[in-house]
């Protein structure tokens, strides 16, 4: 067979390939490059879908003549002035996306770089260079595309979904710079100079709003690396990862090792098939993470994965465990005290009182207002009521004051201006799982181990993580080239040990990692939990109820139960107001 070398339309039709997989693909490609220009205005205009017309317009710094032609050729660039590939600043830098995507439409290209006396423009097909009327930034417009190569053409989905991938593509390059004005079709509109919250509101929608935990965390072993965002409250969830927004040095990525942090990070608050909301941006040495990994540059690899992940799920999951509960200084006087100020270690009042043990007797009456120097006897209880002991540690109530209980499944208390529900059996779930948890794992050691016979690939997935499962309870060691030995194994798990080690296998050698272990943990543990808390239909007195609230206000995770429920609910009195015309 002879060896040719191949001409450059097919090489480009090839790097096309790699680079250009559908109109998103494009979009993605030259608003990063509007990005890397210093543009901070950039204007997206697509027509059917963008198979007919792509249209880039950005306010950069745009091309002299020279650097227009070179533009269009093969692996030209001016984002590697240093030609490291280990120190990578910019969002493109391969130089193969406007000649990859010439070679599969009609490119033209108008650039002003605010110095020459005329813009220009280029014809990528005939490669001709014209004077243009272009007075700013650059205009890049891609006609046709795929037209030149029919078979790709015919892959390409229906118009709307084709528009849903751009879509997604100009809202994740929006997410990562926040300073960036973006506009798609004239119809989504993300203004520059927002701050983050409030351009993730404008692309997650309204309901996040009040709803995200704010993140800002930096590596105790490796103080270049950084993590920042907000994450969602777990009760606020969606059926896919439609919006979970990842960045690495401000890249948009999709990547394993991220994504595994994150489902690891609410495991225990959230049910598997739903998926939190997140804007995280991570950042680190340049060094430490390779982002030349794929044509498209969606994916990366870390020089250490394993700390990067371990980083993240601390950080997130330190987040939401914060408790309602905050430390009050001590209060010296009633002006001190906080709002619906109660001791710390309130008095146990019994409340099987019978009611007619509240009032006072005729012949007591007279001999009450003598008692108390004068006044009245009503004037006495209410400033006894109102009046702390002095020097009493007094602390607020996050979930107000006990009212009651409807339904034997619901304690129903007041906060400010708040009616508060809370799920009995949710509440007390949470609190038992999180005793449960913080408990150290029992292990078992074995007197015989048990061998599980692997494939030699799995035994080395396996052996590399051995220091986790080790931590997870399980300890296990090389049986030759194609066993695992358990040594040492969580009490009272009875289980396929050999369906277990291949499943964690398969997840180390997907993502790097496993959480089969951690996982069956977590479903053991909330098992137990549902099955000895408070059960929906069980009648409580008054102080069971306050203890149980007391409880879920300083308890971890207390927003939801382990099987991602709602454990409360606020209703502001303003809204009751309205279901009775109160206006």
């Amino acid at each position: 067979m002879t060896v040719r070398v191949l001409p450059d339309y097919l090489i480009n039709q090839i790097a096309a390939g790699e680079v250009v997989e559908r109109p998103a693909s494009v979009v993605k490609e030259l608003v990063e490059n509007a990005l890397d220009a210093g543009a901070d205005q950039i204007m997206v205009d697509v027509v059917d879908g963008g198979r007919t017309l792509i249209t880039i317009i950005d306010n950069g710094c745009g091309m002299t003549r020279d650097d227009l032609a070179r533009a269009v050729t093969r692996h030209a660039t001016s984002k590697l002035p240093d030609d490291d590939l280990l120190n990578i600043n910019f969002m493109g830098f391969r130089g193969e996306a406007l000649p990859s995507i010439a070679s599969v439409s009609d490119m033209t290209i108008d650039t002003y770089n605010g110095t020459d006396e005329n813009g220009w423009q280029i014809n990528c097909a005939t490669h001709e260079i014209r004077p243009s009327d272009w007075e700013s930034g650059t205009r890049i417009r891609v006609q046709n595309l795929f037209s030149k190569t029919p078979a790709r053409l015919k892959f390409l989905r229906g118009d709307r979904a084709e528009m849903m991938s751009v879509l997604d593509v100009v809202k994740r390059l929006a997410m990562a710079r926040s300073d960036v004005g973006f506009v798609l079709n004239n119809k989504w509109r993300f203004p520059k100079n927002q701050d983050l919250m409030s351009r993730i509101v404008s692309v997650m929608g309204d309901d996040v709003a009040g709803r995200m935990l704010e993140i800002d965390a930096t590596s105790r072993t490796n103080s270049n690396m950084r993590l920042t965002g907000f994450i969602s409250e777990p009760t606020l969830r969606r059926a896919s990862s439609v919006d979970q927004f990842l960045f690495v040095n401000g890249r948009p990525v999709k990547d394993k090792v991220l994504v595994g942090a994150l489902r690891a990070a609410y495991m225990d608050v959230m049910h598997a098939r739903e998926f939190p909301l997140c804007a995280l941006y991570l950042t680190l040495p340049p060094n430490a993470v390779d982002v030349n990994v794929s044509p498209a540059k969606t994916e990366v690899h870390f020089l250490e994965p394993t700390h990067v992940r371990s980083f993240i799920i601390k950080t997130l999951r330190d987040r939401l465990a914060q408790t309602m509960v905050r430390s009050v200084p001590e209060c010296k006087s009633v002006d001190d005290a906080p709002k619906q100020p109660v001791m710390q270690n309130p008095i146990k009042f019994d409340f099987g009182i019978k009611k007619d043990a509240f009032v006072l007797r005729d012949e007591l009456r007279p001999v009450m207002p003598s008692i108390f120097g004068g006044q009245s006897v009503d004037a006495v209880c209410q400033k006894i009521c109102q009046t702390p002991a002095p020097d009493v540690i007094v602390q607020e109530l996050p979930l107000g004051r006990v009212v009651g209980q409807i339904g034997n499944k619901y304690i129903i208390a007041q906060k400010d201006d708040n009616m508060v529900i809370v799920d009995q059996h949710a509440a007390h779930e949470r609190i038992t799982y999180e005793k449960l948890r913080t408990n150290k794992i029992k292990t078992q050691p074995l007197l015989t181990p048990i061998i599980v016979k692997l494939r030699a690939e799995d035994v080395m997935a396996v052996m590399s993580i051995s220091d986790e499962l080790k931590k997870s309870g399980l300890h296990v060691g090389e049986f030759g080239d194609d066993a695992i030995a358990i040594f040492e194994k969580p009490a009272d798990w009875d289980m396929n040990w050999g369906d277990v080690l291949r499943n964690v296998a398969d997840e180390v050698r997907a993502y790097g990692h496993s959480s089969q272990l951690n996982e069956k943990l977590h479903l053991k543990l909330a098992n137990y939990a549902c099955h000895h808390s408070v059960r929906a239909g069980q009648r409580l007195d008054f102080g069971q109820m306050d203890a149980l609230l007391r409880d879920i206000e300083s308890t971890e995770r207390a927003g939801q139960c382990n099987h991602g429920r709602p454990v409360y609910k606020f209703i502001p009195m303003s809204e009751i107001d309205t279901w009775f015309e109160r206006l």
